[in-house]
């Protein structure tokens, strides 16, 4: 049986992670706690401190169940810092998975999602519930994109960039990196790196932002 670690518990998206790696039949050969902080883990599920980690578990690939992009990114250095070699890449089975899809490790998509052809997605993109992607879509690195979000065909999302919950990007526009899509909105029209569209019809409601939470992608 194919197992991975789960490196990260304090946000209540891991027990999401939880259920998509039971219905995948993959073990948790172990789950982390890398920071203190309250353990959100489904019940009667151990872990561990990052120093309890064992050779063995060090080998296998891990996970970080995180939806904010800058922590996803701050638990993925800390991972491959104390010896992980590589992140695990989980498409939950009730999504159907194009042939052609091309990603980097760390990906999550979670239950419900729809992916069109040839989308491309960089390393640690996380897709939550229910998202539609369009075809030929391209994602930068630690983008997130929040339940039920509609992305058309042929949209490109800069790296740190969050699509809020609901939103919609009609086709072949560009989300800049480190932006952010509110919940809800409607993006008729490019939006620059590092701002924050909010509306029905979109529009920027602040510039020169960090990024999702004030937290910025490097």
């Amino acid at each position: 049986m194919e197992s991975v670690v789960i490196y990260g518990v304090g946000s209540p998206i891991v027990a999401d992670f939880q259920e998509s790696l039971e219905r995948a039949g993959i073990r948790v050969a172990a789950a982390v706690r890398n920071l203190s902080c309250d353990v959100h883990l489904l019940p009667n599920t151990p872990f561990i401190e990052p120093a309890q980690l064992t050779a063995e578990e060090l080998a296998f690939p891990f996970l970080v169940p995180f939806f904010t992009p800058a922590n996803r990114q701050k638990a993925a250095r800390e991972a491959f810092g104390i010896g992980f070699r590589s992140a695990f890449s989980l498409i939950d089975p009730t999504v159907p998975r194009p042939r052609s899809l091309v990603h980097g490790q760390g990906l999550y998509v979670n239950a419900g999602c729809t992916l069109g052809a040839a989308c491309e997605f960089d390393e640690f993109v996380f897709l939550n519930r229910a998202v539609s992607v369009g075809h030929h879509v391209k994602c930068g690195a630690f983008v997130s994109i929040g339940p039920g979000a509609v992305i058309a065909g042929s949209v490109k999302i800069g790296r740190g960039s969050v699509i809020g919950a609901g939103a919609v990007v009609l086709p072949e526009l560009s989300i800049g990196n480190n932006s952010v899509v509110g919940a809800g909105a409607v993006v008729t029209k490019d939006v620059p790196d590092q701002c924050m569209v909010l509306g029905g019809s979109a529009k920027i409601s602040q510039t020169q932002i960090a990024g999702f939470k004030d937290q910025t992608v490097t």
